[in-house]
């Protein structure tokens, strides 16, 4: 049997568009253990400078200027797929792309961002790619950047997203609702209190898991911290710092004089046993993070969510009953203190994520696309 050559493609500007990545390569691996994957960063195929100048734009406008993201968002959404600007875009890094997928001779490509999906969708519709393309979209939306008839196979987060991509024009049978790819290692159902145990938390608490990186350090996000240490119902904050070592260090005072115990963590590589032993997370609202946590069946709590497709990811949550957005530190203040006082709503919660998720979105992903695999291999067999 021929082996399969699968070429991954994603990028650097935000970490969900890597994380989706990763996780369709898993799930190949676990279907195809021999498969020969290769997974590229699309900021590679780039001029240095260019590739730099972008990321810094990029994460000082989020940081600093998420309003004029938020405009710039929207209303680039609104230009056509095919407009001249696209055109040109899809031009970005084209021959480079073009010499490598040569080289490596891939049975499938697979991109979850869309500047590299559209230029190789534009490709395939020129005929000048013959490799099947599929899109992985890491959000609960669709920004017109992602939309491109030459793209093969689509693998959306919900029905919404599908609706909005037929709107585009994009054909119905080449969209699959599978939800957004996320690590297989979500999918499992571990025992809460054993892996509580092997923790070292607390069993029998509530449990709110705080993604605080992304907080940053504010005096009012260390009021919420030291109020539920204190606050009279007991409860468990797990905190992941990740990189943020000011927010680390900044905890030591709350830490040593806690009520209820506070754990703070640095990076993690066991969010998902995190998410297992919690009954709340409180985070930003990237794709992947929000579909994380809906395969956890786990409710969540959005705060600040950015103008653009965070806020649409955030809107969902809300829609479907799985959580909550709070746009202040007062509102989240008076929300946790509200669910500690009302458990039946965390339960509540938890069961519309749990109906907001089929799960196993990675190998339900992975199964459309090596039907993609075989439906080209017929079609070269035939011709």
């Amino acid at each position: 049997m021929k082996e399969l050559r699968v070429l991954v493609f994603s990028a650097s500007f935000g970490n969900g568009h890597v994380r989706a990545a990763e996780a369709v390569i898993e799930g190949i691996r676990i279907k195809v253990p021999s498969a020969n994957i290769i997974h590229l960063d699309f900021g590679a195929f780039l001029n240095i400078r260019v590739n730099t100048i972008i990321k810094d734009f990029y994460s000082k406008l989020l940081r600093r200027a998420p309003k004029l993201w938020g405009r710039f968002y929207y209303k680039t959404g609104k230009v056509h797929p095919q407009s001249m600007s696209q055109r040109l875009l899809n031009q970005l890094g084209r021959s480079n792309f073009l010499n490598y997928i040569q080289k490596f001779e891939p049975d499938l490509i697979v991109c979850t961002y869309p500047t590299v999906s559209s230029i190789l969708a534009q490709l395939r519709v020129k005929q000048i790619l013959l490799v099947p393309l599929a899109t992985v979209i890491t959000d609960y939306t669709v920004h017109s950047h992602w939309v491109h008839p030459g793209v093969d196979c689509y693998i959306v987060a919900c029905a919404k997203v599908k609706e909005l991509l037929v709107f585009w024009g994009i054909q119905a049978q080449n969209i699959h609702v599978t939800g957004i790819p996320v690590s297989p290692r979500f999918e499992f159902k571990e025992d809460r209190l054993s892996l509580t145990e092997k923790l070292g938390l607390r069993s029998g608490l509530p449990t709110f898991l705080f993604m605080g990186g992304t907080f940053g350090v504010t005096e009012s996000i260390k009021r919420i911290y030291q109020k539920l240490t204190d606050y009279p119902l007991p409860v468990q904050c797990l905190v992941v710092c990740g990189h943020n070592e000011k927010l680390y260090n900044s905890l030591d005072e709350v830490v040593a004089q806690a009520g209820n115990p506070l754990v703070r963590y640095k990076f993690v590589h066991n969010v998902e046993e995190l998410m297992s032993v919690s009954d709340v997370i409180i985070t930003k609202a990237g794709g992947l993070t929000v579909s994380e946590a809906l395969t956890k069946h786990l409710p969540l709590i959005i705060f600040r969510p950015i103008p653009g497709q965070e806020e649409e990811n955030a809107q969902y949550v809300r829609e479907v009953g799985a959580g909550y957005v709070a746009e202040s530190e007062e509102e989240l203040d008076r929300l946790l203190i509200h669910l500690l006082e009302h458990p039946d709503m965390i339960e509540r919660m938890r069961s519309k994520a749990a109906l907001a998720s089929a799960g196993h979105s990675t190998e339900r992903a992975v199964e459309e696309m090596l039907h993609l695999v075989e439906a080209s291999n017929r079609r070269q067999r035939i011709g």
